[in-house]
């Protein structure tokens, strides 16, 4: 019977202390470097200044000719990027240049659905220990901003939409902190009593105890957010000067009336990098939605190429692109862009830094963090050598709130894409409606962007 060595490391000790001290003293290049390090910013060392201003922002094909919106100190980038492609054929269909959907109306939803889905989840897992990792997880993560596109559209083909004139930002739908703790320890106090009213068998006492909580949940929101439109009276003015009054409209029928596109023909490719996940497969991810009784969220596990091909198809037939990306590195924020290679923290730090996108997956150092709309794309040779990017930040980075992304950045970065499932070529078609292979609530692809 063989044995395994244990292996472990040896303890610091005033030695081996005493020789990092005296190796890092004795290099000058990082004496210089600390120096450097204690009166400027890290990035403003670490940046490569010539790929930095190499980075042009003009790209061969552009569809925007709008203004950016702004999301503010909340995390609702995923649901602006979903309305900011709708608001295409709105535009249009209306006959104005600017056009904004309200993005507190879909959020006030999203919220309310997403404290009834905790619930049934709760109720669901009751007969486990509460520091079950599936419990854990459901009791950490209980009710911030973030999504993925098929819970957007849980929320549309549900509640429909509306122009932001009929439910208005609030200050708590821009900075949603507040509001988000109070429904956290309502929806966690909750639990706890559901789950004891559930284990002891009490039917009634658990059907009431939810309506309960449900109601209160509604009441903090409305308080936030203001009370959703059941219906508006809906006129304007549009870029001619012609008058236009529409009469009284329900957001559903203003959804239907004013889109261009069905939302049920578009697909979430994902590229999930994990051996164990083979591309043409499709994907869910346990207790993960908004909607009680609505469509999973499914994702077809694509390569990162074809998910490009793709993305660069639909923008050449003037299509804008909802994608969701790890935003945060390789960023310069206020010049508005990315390339994978833009910092050496490498070489600034001396260290042993870089991962491929599949080890930054499996530990911990990539996830889906932002979505946002690809409305440009640079073709040279047939080609993609950069990507144009409506951000929802406002118009303070970047070409006025356009972002540009290098494509060696795209590669890295992005996680996912949402096209038509006409593009798809008809095996992946028929991939859509194979049983997908489901993931722990906890599982990297389950991140919120």
């Amino acid at each position: 019977m063989s044995t395994v060595t244990a292996v472990t490391t040896s303890p610091l000790t005033p030695e081996s202390l005493a020789a990092m001290r005296d190796s890092f003293a004795a290099d000058p290049v990082l004496k210089r470097t600390q120096n450097a390090v204690a009166r400027v910013s890290v990035d403003d060392l670490a940046i490569d200044h010539q790929r930095a201003t190499a980075l042009t922002t003009t790209v061969s094909n552009r569809i925007d000719d709008w203004k950016v919106t702004n999301q503010k100190k909340s995390g609702r980038c995923w649901l602006f990027a979903a309305l900011n492609l709708l608001r295409v054929g709105a535009k249009e269909k209306l006959g104005v240049k600017e056009f904004e959907f309200s993005q507190n109306y879909a959020m006030y939803f999203d919220k309310l659905e997403r404290a009834n889905y905790f619930i049934d989840s709760i109720l669901q897992t009751a007969d486990r220990p509460e520091d079950d990792r599936l419990v854990a997880h459901l009791l950490r993560d209980v009710m911030g901003d973030g999504g993925q596109w098929d819970m957007a559209v849980n929320i549309f083909n549900k509640y429909g939409a509306v122009p932001k004139s009929a439910m208005p930002e609030t200050e708590s739908s821009s900075n949603t902190g507040r509001m988000n703790d109070t429904l956290c320890t309502l929806l966690r106090r909750g639990a706890s009593e559901l789950r004891t009213l559930k284990n002891s068998g009490d039917t009634a006492g658990v059907l009431a105890a939810s309506e309960r909580i449900l109601t209160e949940a509604h009441r903090i929101l409305t308080l936030h957010l203001g009370t959703p439109p059941s219906s508006f009276e809906w006129e304007y003015m549009d870029d001619e000067k012609a008058f236009h009054h529409e009469g009284v409209l329900t957001p559903q029928e203003f959804l239907a009336k004013y889109t261009s596109i069905k939302l049920d023909d578009y697909v979430c490719l994902v590229d999930d990098p994990r051996a164990e996940h083979p591309k043409g497969g499709t994907l869910t991810v346990e207790h993960l939605g908004n909607v009680v009784g609505a469509a999973p969220v499914l994702y077809l596990n694509v390569d990162i190429a074809l998910a490009k091909r793709l993305a660069k198809e639909a923008i050449l037939d003037g299509e804008p692109v909802w994608f969701g990306c790890d935003v945060g590195p390789q960023m310069v924020r206020k010049d508005g862009i990315w390339d994978a290679r833009l910092y050496d923290y490498e070489g600034l730090y001396g260290a042993k830094l870089a991962m491929d996108k599949e080890t930054r997956v499996r530990f911990g150092a990539s996830a889906m963090t932002h979505a946002m709309l690809l409305t440009g794309v640079d073709v040279y040779d047939g080609g993609t050598r950069r990507w144009r990017v409506e951000n929802s930040w406002g118009d303070e980075g970047g070409d006025k709130g356009f972002y540009t992304m290098a494509d060696n950045w795209f590669d890295e970065y992005v996680f996912e894409v949402v096209v038509d499932k006409k593009r798809l070529s008809p095996e992946l078609q028929r991939a859509l409606d194979a049983e997908a292979t489901v993931l722990p609530a906890w599982d990297p692809m389950g991140a919120l962007a």
